[in-house]
């Protein structure tokens, strides 16, 4: 049975293969209802903002109904909206009227957890060992004459253990559960066929309302090795204990089957974190998701060999099996590019995020603007994430008080977290709130320099980083070299080791110059967009900056 969607839309089976998807954190893009956290009626009111910004579609992180543990990817309820953001209702109207603009709604998924308030948590943990709810999860007795010892030694993806130990109703210590993230996000057991059968039916039931497609939080981590062996110093492909396992791909192929039955095809993609290019393609072939996020390019530093290995890996992969790549700078859950991109260590690792990191904010914002450019000019299709739009730094002076991060609670205090990326747009005015809510402060508190990185302010200087964003994302709609498909190096002696310089179709070029000194444009070409301003008249390309070009045919 097919089913079609409402909306003016016109019918474009493949159209992420080349969509420009904007990011929305719902807590932080707007306030609708005034109490200082975003929600569905904040997004509805801008709406048009991300119709004249130019994007395709918009991923929402979590709305679901959530106690926020973690951001809301701690799901305990997959049908409701959480009351702080709105209603179901409200969710719909929401899809219905974005559509209607022509933006297509992708929502997140979180399958490898759900939240500890979820209905089969609380009926695992009433149930008792060995009972059939607690079959879901992952329970275990600890090891040791008192089982007081954890399992494994698994170590969590936000630091520390990754089991935690419940307590019997007589009060006495009973068995462990799994949690590769915090406590409150009991792992899911994906060898159970109740796991398997919710989740088909909660995408059902979001493609039903609208939906154009998923986002796959932790796509790579579901299924976990029965035996519960301890994690090695390196094993083969698809064996270790808890990611990346062969058995998955079952998983994504069942999914992908229910996403075909629509019409038209709902979309699969996939947070897949694996250094093997070969194995992350592995998840993109025909029968499975249609696209994946491309986490090593975001990861990369500001550096031309290492951008260049980056994208050549990523277009042969994805080549293999016939898949569109995809292109990120940051989400909300990475430092902000103007911060990174103004350090000594320009590159990304969650390791490394640490309090005091010095940045040079005007470099920062140079090689961000940059980046726009080179991300929004390579094959495939371009994610953008909510304020990068507006050159919004990372906010690295939160009070400690206010960080809700369990990244940051479980080192200790030590890193501090990826809050600093979800603080509330600024969207007018000269102080905090800057149009964000009614109400006085938001739920992060802004910068109070920030009236010059308001969408008011920015919407009206041509040289702001929303201009260049929305000249940039109509500049790509309108040449069609600008679509899925291949690039060509221009291999130019002139312009040096330290430049990216690329053709796609016959006359559109991409120059960055990642070095620290001018470049020379190419001899005969035009310049039809730059990062910096003083490009057209000197014709030189200044270091860190980019430029796209019209160049001459023969």
């Amino acid at each position: 049975m097919a089913h079609s969607p409402t909306g003016s839309t016109a019918p474009d089976p493949t159209w992420w293969r080349r969509a420009v998807i904007y990011q929305v954190y719902p807590r932080s893009f707007a306030d609708g209802d005034g109490d200082g956290t975003g929600d569905l009626a904040g997004v509805r009111s801008r709406l048009p903002y991300l119709r004249d910004l130019g994007v395709d579609a918009i991923w929402f992180t979590p709305w679901y109904r959530s106690p926020l543990a973690d951001g809301g990817y701690d799901v305990a309820d997959y049908r409701a909206i959480d009351p702080r953001f709105g209603t179901l209702a409200e969710a719909e109207a929401l899809v219905a009227e974005a559509l209607g603009l022509g933006i297509r709604t992708i929502i997140d998924v979180v399958p490898n957890h759900v939240s500890h308030e979820h209905p089969w948590f609380a009926a695992a943990l009433a149930a008792g060992p060995g009972s059939p709810e607690r079959s879901r999860f992952w329970f275990r007795p600890g090891r040791g004459p008192d089982g007081d010892q954890e399992p494994t030694g698994w170590v969590s993806n936000f630091g520390g253990a990754t089991w935690t130990r419940t307590t019997d109703p007589d009060g006495t210590p009973g068995e462990w559960y799994l949690h590769l993230f915090s406590p409150e996000q009991p792992d899911l057991n994906w060898d159970h066929l109740d796991v398997r059968a919710e989740h088909e039916d909660v995408l059902r039931f979001w493609f039903d309302r609208g939906v154009a497609g998923i986002r796959i939080d932790s796509a790579a981590l579901l299924v976990k090795d029965p035996a519960l062996p301890e994690v090695p110093d390196a094993s083969g492909a698809g064996e270790h204990p808890h990611t990346d396992r062969d058995e998955l791909h079952d998983i994504y192929r069942s999914w992908r089957g229910i996403a075909d039955t629509y019409d038209p095809p709902r979309v699969l993609v996939g947070e897949v974190w694996l250094p093997d290019h070969q194995r992350f393609a592995h998840y993109l072939r025909p029968d499975e998701m249609h696209t994946a996020f491309n986490f090593d390019f975001m990861a990369r530093p500001w550096d031309a060999a290492q951008l260049r290995e980056s994208i050549e890996a990523t277009l042969a992969a994805h080549r293999l099996v016939g898949a569109s790549a995809t292109w990120v700078l940051s989400n909300h859950d990475v430092t902000r590019p103007v911060t990174r991109y103004g350090r000594a260590d320009t590159s990304f690792a969650f390791a490394t995020k640490r309090f005091g990191t010095p940045t040079d904010l005007t470099v920062g914002r140079r090689r961000a603007r940059a980046a726009a450019l080179l991300t929004a000019a390579l094959p495939g299709s371009l994610y953008l994430y909510q304020g990068d739009e507006l050159g919004l730094p990372e906010v690295e002076d939160l009070p400690r008080e206010l960080i809700e991060d369990p990244m940051h609670a479980r080192s200790d205090g030590v890193d501090p977290g990826r809050d600093g990326c979800r603080v509330p747009l600024p969207w007018a005015g000269d102080a905090p709130p800057f149009g964000f809510t009614t109400a006085r402060t938001s739920w992060l508190p802004q910068p109070s320099d920030w009236a010059d990185l308001t969408v008011e302010r920015q919407a009206g200087d041509p040289s702001s980083m929303l201009s260049l964003y929305r000249a940039a994302l109509a500049l790509r709609r309108q040449e069609r070299a600008l679509a899925d498909g291949d690039l060509r190096w221009l291999d130019d002696a002139q312009l040096g080791p330290h430049v990216l310089a690329f053709v796609r179709g016959d006359d559109f070029a991409c120059v960055a110059n990642l070095g620290h000194e001018p470049v020379a444009l190419p001899r005969g070409s035009s310049v039809l967009l730059a990062s910096e301003t003083d490009v057209s008249r000197d014709r030189l390309l200044p270091r860190d900056a980019a430029a796209w070009l019209r160049m001459p045919t023969t």
